[in-house]
């Protein structure tokens, strides 16, 4: 498993072990080379460390009582709620945590308050703030693993490769016993088509931890992304005899299991997810992967069925973001099912719920942009070509003041899709080129628009990438089916 991606962008995994701490007033002594740790209890500090090494080991469920605990000790401690933000099963909690942080912020130290302030302005879709923070952290301390890690995990969530790897390298460099880089190293290098420099860090990965699930269930992604999914199966089942309720692995199975053809059994996966579900989270992303199941048998009825429970989940739990994402996922399925109508309304329902729930204004404004993205695709089903472009200019002027990575992808995707409308098949690949190539839905429309620019070859290689993408993605349903008819009919 990778550090998943949220609305914060970077996700910030704490600071150095070889912390000094603070008096009751937040005022620290830095220690030489390493991110000091700011708390008035060393009860805390102890909490705190524990629940950092469980993160670190992608056992986020696990650490979350400890960051917890740090916070109840030591209700200042700014590094207690980041971890509480990170380890969040719900975006409610976590947007709450992220509060939280900011408001401590004055009591932390300089490097502390970077990481702080990185977080929030990863939340808030500021990305070029968001790499002034890390980068003043790594110039203050260049020597902190941590550090390096931290932004190592900025350039993964741009999709920059090679310059997350190299700071993954130098956090390896540093200490070589720090098992965390090692595993988005591996990712960084599956990401860049380097199957064999990701295994060789996956191995030194579980070589570090042994006794830890991460490790052979990060192994059993790069299996499945290389398509040999009953070995990635045996990975998954080492780090479930590891840890039963290491959740990521039991839809790692089911994915598995997809891509063999065999959905009843991925979703008997799924189902024993939910059962030992620890927590709203858990219990969704069981229901979640259940929907995708389904939308790979080409049934949109029962995926809808359980993105509704998903959804009453959220309901619950007053989650208004969550239930935002939800009918969000609802509207994909109706488009797709070429339900544009219902689709539509959707789509509005999830950008005006988004408004309700309690998150920074940022955030709602993102919800508002990003909707225009959607409009654009809906009436780029309903045939008008014209209105379509209209809204994706709309949306590309927006984007452009923010420029946040995801959504500068997205206005290159749209164009993309307007251009395949028109005919216009070299723009179309243009724009679909710079659209990103870790989307298989923008692969499948690649590869189209490649066959109507005469490239045969492209086509058919990014149809097969697309067919075969072999990896966890909202998107892979929609398009796999599709796309392995087309390669067998070529």
């Amino acid at each position: 498993m990778q550090i998943q991606r949220s609305t914060a962008g970077v996700l910030a995994l704490g600071v150095a072990v070889s912390a000094v701490l603070g008096c009751s007033n937040g005022v620290t002594t830095d220690a030489p080379k390493k991110v000091p740790i700011t708390t008035s209890s060393k009860k805390a500090l102890k909490e705190y460390l524990k629940g950092r090494d469980l993160l670190e080991k992608l056992r986020g469920t696990d650490a979350r009582e400890h960051f917890a605990e740090a916070a109840r000790l030591d209700p200042s401690f700014a590094l207690a709620s980041v971890g509480l933000a990170n380890t969040a099963p719900t975006a409610a909690n976590f947007f709450d945590a992220v509060r939280r942080a900011t408001e401590q912020v004055g009591q932390a130290s300089t490097g502390e308050g970077h990481i702080i302030r990185a977080l929030e302005a990863g939340v808030n879709g500021r990305p070029d703030e968001q790499l002034q923070h890390l980068t003043a952290l790594v110039q203050a301390y260049p020597d902190d693993e941590r550090a390096r890690n931290l932004l190592g995990l900025f350039y993964f969530g741009r999709q920059e490769w090679p310059q997350a790897a190299a700071e993954f390298r130098r956090s390896t460099e540093i200490n070589a016993k720090f098992s965390a880089p090692y595993n988005q190293l591996g990712y960084a290098l599956r990401s860049m088509n380097d199957y064999e420099g990701a295994e060789r860090a996956f191995t030194t990965y579980i070589q570090l931890i042994p006794d830890e699930p991460n490790p052979y269930d990060s192994y059993a992604e790069l299996l499945m992304k290389m398509g040999r999914f009953r070995e990635s199966i045996v990975q998954y089942e080492k780090a479930l005899s590891i840890n039963p309720n290491f959740a990521n692995s039991y839809i790692g199975i089911g994915n598995d299991l997809i891509f063999l053809g065999e959905p009843v059994k991925a979703r008997n996966s799924f189902t024993k997810l939910a059962f030992i579900a620890r927590n709203d989270g858990e219990k969704r992303t069981a229901y979640t992967w259940t929907a995708i199941s389904y939308l790979h048998e080409d049934d949109p009825a029962k995926a809808l069925d359980e993105v509704n429970r998903q959804y009453e989940v959220a309901k619950g739990g007053n989650d208004q973001f969550a239930m935002a994402g939800d009918l969000g996922f609802e509207a994909e399925i109706l488009l797709a099912a070429g339900r544009t109508d219902e689709a539509m309304e959707k789509f509005t329902q999830s950008m005006q719920m988004a408004q309700t729930a309690i998150v920074t204004a940022d955030v709602k404004e993102a919800a508002r942009r990003n909707y225009l993205f959607n409009v654009a695709r809906v009436e780029l089903q309903r045939n008008d070509v014209a209105a379509a472009a209209a809204t994706a200019d709309g949306f590309r002027q927006q984007v452009e003041t923010r420029k946040i990575p995801f959504e500068v992808r997205r206005t290159h995707e749209l164009q993309g899709l307007i251009a395949l409308a028109k005919d216009d098949f070299p723009t179309a690949v243009r724009e679909l080129e710079q659209a990103g190539r870790q989307d298989p839905r923008v692969l499948f429309n690649l590869s189209k628009a490649y066959a109507g620019a005469g490239d045969t070859s492209s086509a058919k290689t990014t149809l097969e990438r697309a067919a075969n993408f072999n990896g966890f993605s909202g998107t892979y349903a929609f398009v796999r089916n599709k796309a392995l008819a087309m390669l067998k009919g070529s």
